[in-house]
């Protein structure tokens, strides 16, 4: 079995009017490929127009920023002329590549889905090989996600990317990298399998779960995987919404600064330069049309 190497707890920040618990980087370490994991949770105010709340525009290089819708929705518009919502169950996926300028805003209608946006926003890394290619962006909905219910009936698991039991995910990606959105009742259990060298986190967005039969995981709380194994067991404790990512480390130097991620810092210094340039391109966001 895998054995909890840690439980990290994280702590709060803002990011726009989004309230961020930010679990990645923990004391200033990344768990490759996982750069950045940060749960986000927003209430629409109705005294502001829908359309400027959330993120507005910013820019990207060098990794895969991705949003896994768990309540409400998210309405993603970007510089290379998409503009698409994803709503609770489904995933945002964009390779930033050589740059992009994207917002992520509430949809219009957020107050037909609760008034309430919850997400996870988790930076993948992508291979120096890869840094420069051109943008993409991959939504995929809770309906087209391929989806595990546990032989129990009580755990359901969304697979936006990668393979979990012959289940294998919809979203294109660079290196070996799986990721699971999963919903649990009361006494649900399953028994997850990666390759012993792939570093692996489970998070308990709320709820509780015991891992491995001895770790007790709970709301906001993060396991991060020893590579001793090759699978760990889930029971819940009580109804538990939770996260799976595992993927294989990417062994390069890594160079960071805000938005970019690159390998050395004359690469991020050409990355604000040709943002400046407008070489990332231009987002004039649209103005949704209320009903």
């Amino acid at each position: 079995m895998k054995t909890v190497q840690q439980i990290i707890k994280g702590h709060p920040i803002n990011v726009g009017s989004i309230q961020v618990q930010e679990l990645l980087p923990n004391n200033g370490e990344f768990f490759s490929p996982f750069l950045v994991f940060h749960h986000g949770k927003a209430v629409a105010e109705k005294n502001i127009p829908v359309h400027q709340q959330g993120v507005g525009p910013h820019p990207h290089r060098g990794f895969s920023p991705v949003s896994f819708i768990y309540k409400g929705g998210v309405h993603h518009q970007d510089s290379r002329g998409n503009n698409h919502v994803v709503y609770a169950g489904g995933t945002q996926w964009t390779s930033a590549g050589m740059g992009i300028i994207h917002s992520e805003r509430m949809p219009v209608d957020i107050f037909d889905h609760g008034g309430e946006q919850e997400l996870l926003q988790v930076w993948v890394n992508t291979p120096a090989a890869h840094k420069m290619d051109q943008p993409k962006y991959y939504p995929a909905s809770a309906a087209e996600t391929p989806t595990i219910v546990s032989e129990d009936g009580l755990i359901t698991i969304r697979v936006p990317t990668g393979t979990i039991n012959n289940t294998k995910g919809i979203i294109p990606t660079f290196t070996d990298v799986t990721t699971a959105m999963g919903e649990a009742k009361t006494g649900g259990s399953f028994t997850f399998n990666f390759p012993a060298a792939h570093n692996t986190l489970l998070y308990v967005l709320n709820g509780e779960l015991m891992v491995n039969g001895k770790e007790q995981l709970s709301t906001k709380q993060m396991a991060l995987f020893s590579n001793d194994g090759d699978s760990f067991s889930i029971e819940a404790t009580t109804d538990t919404q939770f996260f799976v990512g595992s993927g294989q480390p990417i062994n390069e130097p890594i160079a960071t600064h805000g938005p970019f991620v690159m390998s050395t810092q004359t690469e991020i210094m050409e990355a604000f330069k040709d943002y400046q340039m407008g070489k990332m391109g231009v987002l004039i966001e649209e103005i949704p049309v209320t009903a």
